[in-house]
């Protein structure tokens, strides 16, 4: 199949196709409508947000991008740069407080406080101590951080030292999230991570004893070269870890990929499970982890049952929050607009420098697309609450989707009554592949980036 082929043919993540092999596309649902029907033709209704004032009892969350890494992951979707120098990343660092500052002064940020704060990658533990202090101290200069209920931060194992770790909690963060991945040397190098598994357990006492409120650590199941053997061993080093959430995701194979080029491009075969394999793997981790005392938050987390675990991005961003998105590629949500930044890093940091934002493309949502946008990532959760969508977009959502959720019952993914909605082991283990099912018609089979 030639590339031309593979870009046009629609993603899972839009036609709601379940496909038995892991093939090229993305599956994962972050955000709605797709990301492909954002252009800059609707640049001028989000300069008009940007300069009214947000809408009342809104929460604003803040995102900063930092997108440096030891090496690329083969997995990797994200824009991420590897092989920058000291200055170079304290160019990017301050043209990112620079947009932090330029946005606080738009009449749909001033005098607002964040409720969230979330620094992705990316590493966002791979800039130094120095840099990462320089850079809060002038966001929380520019924008309150007084009644922040989360700080959360992302890292890679193999970045931290007890310093950093030390400058880490010293900023504010509250919940560490590690990306682990898996715990196989082999696996691990196959995949391009940048870390081993010692360095996984060299920063562990550091961890524990500075006692981060939540400790989280992700896996991803069916990474090239995972078999069932090694995914149980994986599995109970995770358990044997106990730290106090668990993310897992099951592997996919979007277009910008490393691996995805190399089947494209060479015509190649990558070896990732199919789709059922990586269910069923998923599955067992769960059982595992219930039985050694976590409980099912959303289809890919599970938390301790006896910690007062939160997740404030997650919950805040389902339920619409508004969020200013910073840093080179990263997309926000603004007054029911949303928006990405350039991916190009010149022209990220020469538009900063002459202080304009840096915005490269825009989509404004009507009131039935935030319905559906919440009705969808809420869905992720596990259970929908009917009464919440009744009150705040006066639908009932039962009702308005009831052939798509009395097929999904009768299929045994999902159940319901007149309270809430609430999904099946089954219908967790493949949510996404169930969520274009409610896209408005305009938005299906398409590119989902």
């Amino acid at each position: 199949m030639s590339e031309t082929t593979q870009t046009l043919k629609p993603d899972p993540a839009t036609s709601g196709k379940f496909r038995k092999e892991t093939e090229i596309g993305s599956v994962f649902v972050s955000n709605y409508p797709a990301y492909s029907f954002w252009n800059q033709d609707y640049m001028p209704e989000f300069e008009k947000v940007l300069q009214s004032s947000p809408q009342p009892s809104t929460p604003l969350g803040l995102y900063m991008h930092i997108p440096f890494c030891r090496k690329r992951c083969k997995f990797c979707y994200f824009k991420v740069y590897t092989g920058k120098n000291s200055s170079e990343i304290q160019t990017y660092l301050n043209a990112l407080s620079t947009e932090i500052d330029i946005s606080s002064q738009k009449p749909a940020f001033k005098d607002r406080s964040l409720k969230f704060v979330y620094f992705g990658g990316g590493t966002p533990s791979f800039i130094s101590a120095k840099h990462l202090k320089q850079l809060v101290d002038r966001a929380r200069q520019a924008i309150s951080w007084e009644n922040v209920d989360e700080v959360a931060f992302e890292c890679e194992p193999g970045t931290l030292t007890q310093t950093k770790l030390e400058a880490i909690k010293e900023i504010g963060v509250t919940r560490l999230s590690l990306g682990i991945e898996n715990f196989n040397d082999n696996i691990l190098q196959e995949n391009g991570r940048a870390h081993l598994v010692k360095e996984i357990f060299r920063v562990s006492p550091w961890i524990k004893e500075l006692d981060f409120d939540q400790v989280n650590i992700d896996l991803i199941a069916g990474m090239v070269g995972e078999s069932w053997d090694t995914w149980k061993d994986t599995v109970q080093q995770t358990v044997d870890y106990d730290a106090d959430s668990v993310t897992i995701y099951q592997m996919e194979l979007p277009f910008n990929t490393v691996y995805s080029k190399e089947i494209m491009e060479e015509n190649g075969k990558v070896l990732v499970a199919n789709w059922e394999t990586k269910r069923e793997w998923h599955d067992y981790a769960i059982e595992e982890l219930i039985k050694a005392g976590y409980e099912i938050s959303s289809a890919y987390t599970l938390v301790k049952k006896n910690k007062d675990v939160s997740f404030v991005y997650r919950d805040a961003l389902w339920q619409g929050s508004d969020m200013l998105s910073t840093g080179v590629a990263s997309f926000g949500h603004l007054s029911g607009i949303h928006y990405q930044n350039t991916s190009n890093w010149n022209e990220y940091v020469e538009k900063l420098k002459e202080g304009k934002l840096p915005i490269n493309r825009v989509f404004p949502t009507t009131v039935r697309d935030r319905l559906i946008r919440e009705l969808i990532l809420q869905t992720k959760s596990g259970r929908i609450d009917l009464s919440y969508f009744y009150n705040k977009f006066n639908v009932d959502v039962l009702s308005e989707f009831n052939s798509i959720y009395q097929k999904l019952q009768s299929d045994k993914l999902l159940d319901f009554d007149e309270t809430e909605i609430k999904l099946t082991r089954k219908g967790l283990l493949r949510v996404d592949g169930l969520l274009p099912l409610f896209y408005d018609d305009q938005y299906k089979n398409t590119r989902y980036t």
